[in-house]
């Protein structure tokens, strides 16, 4: 990681505090954690406890004194013009996002997106250690990221691949952008991926 990265790490309550108790103690600043609560939680079949409806995501950075990017006017803009809080409403992993396969704790293109349009700027790269389906690389292309990917699982990097070019078509990438969820219309990311390639380049993305 450059000293002015930052990490997003999910997991759940069987993990979670031990996550970020192991980063702090390798001196990194948590920057805050995402409740990420789905709108189609899964039922809980037993009966015998509430149902898991929430994920956390920890945001931390590398290092204390060093500053991150996050891209505040955005989110806020997505919020009604309100400071975004750290609970999101988003929904679960679509049909339409297994198109090529599926992975057993794939995440939705919702969430993924989001985190990256507040952490990351045009052409910035992002590393997924392990990234399963590579939901992480398919948003980030999808919003003019670049990629690496890591998997010890074969098939997953099959899937990978074959998710990498479904969205080489212009058509379906333009039809995912659509589909993901979190933003005003259907037309918002479009118009606000425009907007950031001319602030960045000096020139217009062809969607």
């Amino acid at each position: 990681m450059k000293d002015d990265a930052t990490i997003w790490i999910s997991g759940t309550v069987h993990n979670i505090f031990s996550i970020g108790q192991i980063l702090m103690e390798l001196g990194f600043k948590i920057l805050n954690i995402i409740t990420w609560e789905k709108t189609n939680p899964p039922p809980n079949f037993s009966c015998r406890y509430f149902t898991h409806s929430t994920e956390q995501i920890i945001w931390a950075r590398k290092t204390e004194k060093i500053p991150h990017y996050f891209n505040y006017e955005l989110m806020k803009k997505l919020n009604g013009n309100k400071q975004m809080k750290d609970v999101w409403r988003l929904p679960a992993i679509a049909l339409w996002e297994k198109s090529c396969g599926k992975h057993p704790t794939q995440k939705p293109l919702s969430v993924l997106t989001r985190l990256i349009l507040a952490s990351t700027k045009p052409n910035f790269w992002i590393l997924d250690p392990f990234t399963g389906s590579s939901t992480t690389g398919i948003a980030a292309n999808l919003a003019n990221r670049k990629f690496l990917v890591i998997d010890l699982q074969e098939e997953y990097l099959i899937l990978s691949k074959k998710r990498k070019m479904e969205i080489e078509d212009p058509k379906i990438a333009t039809k995912f952008r659509k589909k993901i969820e979190g933003f005003i219309d259907n037309s918002q990311l479009k118009l606000f991926l425009i907007e950031e390639s001319k602030t960045d380049y000096g020139c217009e993305l062809e969607f």
